[in-house]
């Protein structure tokens, strides 16, 4: 028959040389124990056989069993070495009784520790599990906990939400909202400002005007009397005169000086202007700015207004923990954890009726360490006082028959160690020999992988345990063996000290994450979540009238009134001024005549010192109209600068 193509024979060949390779491999590592254990086995086996020949040698007044005593050159040197090895022999001997009396005293101490050990892992398990249940129930409460605040947030929901939004577009979004806030407040509220003030200049410009075009008149009419005067005047004789009649000829001169140039009544009439302004002037501007802020002020009441429908989640908040409460409830958790916490105290009464037991076990092992170690200690202590014995009783010049009581008892002391050591060595040898050969493998094969976690791959091995499963594990736990759960995962687990439920992988049992997404993490909550949107299109900073009154007064007029032409016309003061540098030089040019006594010049000099008064007159008015019209005109640009930025 062939195995996946391969003949019986090569089969069973490659079967063997795996059997060769496991034997050699073995060997390699057993080969210190098996040296160990072959000098052991040679020492308990010689050990008796050369005691017995030694016995005889003696009984046959051999091997020092004459007493007779060879001197020799060089016997200090000999009994000076033998003294010494005797004695170091001794101390190391002494060490090693040291050294396992206080092993015998620690194997004592872990296995009383062991007691403490076993008891605290079950006082663990049964707290672990009359803990569960409560677990459990806190955990179950958790939920209601989160719903109860998803449902306060969702209750709050337009100051939370609302003032997340104010504060975001407040903050952020500067240059956009906040600069129309800006503009829709100061700016408008100057714009208002400088419309008022508009108001006043354009009235004070359109009665300024009216008294100008009457006044200009009556002061047209006023200098052309006097140039006809002043004609009539240096047309007389008088100014014929040799003295005056180069005075007179230069007054007469500067007679066309006396006139004005400006004509005010092709000026454009403001009073369409005016009466823009005055309409524009009836809407309360600042009232309709505070109507935005409030708009804008009232997102959290907006936002409210808009989630109302949200009010559904509640309903389905209350769905899922219903749905977590009978879940919790699916498992028969306290009756499983009551059983478990029987089948604890059952167990903890069953190991505790085995510790009188291993105390008594203990003690009797105790007890034969120490006998042991007692053998040991009269051979070492035969040892010693052979040599104390010994050393203090030497005299160089006695034979053996004839040394002291004190020597004599030096050697006798010494033969019996000798004797107690062959009687001891091979049985302590064998337990020695045992022990280490089976205390070493023990150690070695499991102890140390146990410690770097090489036994459980071993173990965790598929079909291994069981030739029929390939994982032993969830087959023992869940009856499934296909499960990819091992000893060692688990151990790792629990070494990490992760939970339970990862440890033993139950998702593959009872999975709770696919519960969570039918249950928390809910379709229809996320819809409905996700279809909450806020629709900001009705905060409106400035109302649609608020916007038209702005643009009507930027259309008002104001921008097309001829500005220059005003200007042009209003240079009065120039023609003030020519006015009043024509009376300096008559004056200066009468002064001189009235101190020649002329009648003629006097007469001049006086007739038309009233006419000049009312000219300064006209002069001031010229002023106030220049003054009045520059403020309109600064007004109205400031404005119209004012508007276009809003």
């Amino acid at each position: 028959q062939n195995k996946g193509g391969v003949k019986v024979e090569e089969w069973r060949k490659v079967l063997i040389l795996m059997d060769l390779l496991l034997l050699l491999q073995w060997i390699h590592y057993e080969s210190g124990f098996l040296i160990c254990a072959v000098v052991g086995i040679m020492f308990v086996v010689f050990t008796p056989i050369i005691a017995a020949c030694f016995c005889m040698c003696r009984c046959c007044d051999n091997c020092g069993g004459e007493m007779h005593q060879r001197q020799r050159k060089n016997a200090d040197c000999y009994r000076g070495f033998f003294t010494a090895s005797l004695f170091t022999t001794t101390v190391f001997i002494i060490l090693g009784v040291l050294v396992a009396y206080a092993a015998n005293h620690n194997i004592s101490s872990q296995i009383k520790n062991t007691r403490r050990l076993i008891n605290t892992n079950m006082r663990d398990l049964k707290t672990f599990a009359n803990n569960t249940p409560a677990q459990v129930e806190y955990l179950t409460a958790q939920y209601t906990t989160a719903k109860n605040k998803v449902l306060s947030d969702l209750d709050n929901i337009g100051p939370l939400l609302g003032a997340r939004i104010h504060s975001n577009l407040e903050k952020e979004v500067v240059p956009a909202l906040d600069a129309a806030l800006r503009m829709a407040g100061a700016k408008v509220e100057s714009a208002i400002k400088a419309m008022r003030e508009t108001k006043e200049a354009l009235e004070n410009v359109s009665s300024s005007l009216e008294t100008l075009q009457d006044g200009m008149g009556k002061l047209q009419a006023s200098l052309a009397g006097e140039r006809a005067s002043l004609s009539n005047t240096l047309s007389d004789p008088a100014c014929t005169n040799g003295a005056v009649s180069h005075t007179c000829n230069t007054i007469r001169s500067t007679l066309a000086q006396l006139g004005i140039n400006a004509d005010f009544s092709k000026l454009p009439d403001v009073s369409r202007a005016l009466a823009n302004v005055n309409t524009i002037l009836k809407v309360d501007l600042s009232n309709i700015v505070q109507k935005g802020y409030a708009s804008f002020n009232d997102t959290p009441t907006l936002v409210k207004d808009q989630t109302k429908n949200i009010v559904s989640v509640k309903g389905m908040l209350d769905k899922i923990g219903n749905e977590i409460m009978a879940f919790a409830k699916m498992f028969p958790v306290e009756a499983s954890l009551a059983n478990f916490t029987i089948f604890l105290n059952q167990q903890h009464k069953t190991i505790e009726s085995f510790y009188p037991q291993v105390d008594q076990m203990d003690f009797y092992r105790w007890i034969g360490c120490v006998a042991m170690l007692c053998a040991v200690v009269l051979v070492l202590a035969f040892n010693i006082l052979g040599l104390l014995c010994g050393t203090c009783g030497y005299d160089k010049q006695a034979t053996p028959t004839t040394r002291g009581c004190l020597s004599n008892t030096g050697g006798n002391l010494l033969m019996a160690g000798v004797g107690f050591s062959f009687i001891f060595a091979w049985v302590l040898m064998g337990l020695v020999t045992t022990m280490f050969v089976v205390g070493g493998n023990i150690e070695k094969l499991m102890c140390e992988p146990l410690s770097n976690r090489q036994l459980f791959k071993i173990i965790d091995t598929p079909f291994l345990v069981h030739p029929e499963k390939k994982n032993f594990l969830p087959a023992m736990l869940f009856q499934n063996p296909n499960i990819d759960l091992t000893l060692g995962a688990m151990y790792r687990e629990c070494y990490e000290n992760n939970g339970l439920y990862h440890a033993l992988q139950l998702e593959n049992i009872f999975n709770i994450n696919s519960f969570l997404n039918r249950t928390v993490y809910n379709k229809d909550l996320g819809k409905v979540l996700e279809g909450v949107k806020v629709d900001l299109k009705n905060v409106a900073l400035l109302e649609q009238v608020g916007r038209d009154n702005l643009m009507n007064f930027a259309n008002s007029g104001l921008g097309e009134i001829d500005y220059p032409a005003y200007l042009a016309e209003v240079m009065c003061v120039f023609v003030c001024v020519r006015v009043w540098g024509v009376r300096v030089r008559l004056r200066a040019f009468i002064d001189p005549l009235v101190t020649l006594s002329v009648p003629a010049v006097v007469s001049l000099a006086n007739q038309h010192a009233a006419p000049f008064t009312f000219m300064f007159l006209q002069t001031g008015l010229c002023n106030a109209f220049i003054i009045g019209l520059c403020l309109a005109f600064y007004q109205g640009s400031g404005v119209i600068l004012s508007l276009n930025n809003v």
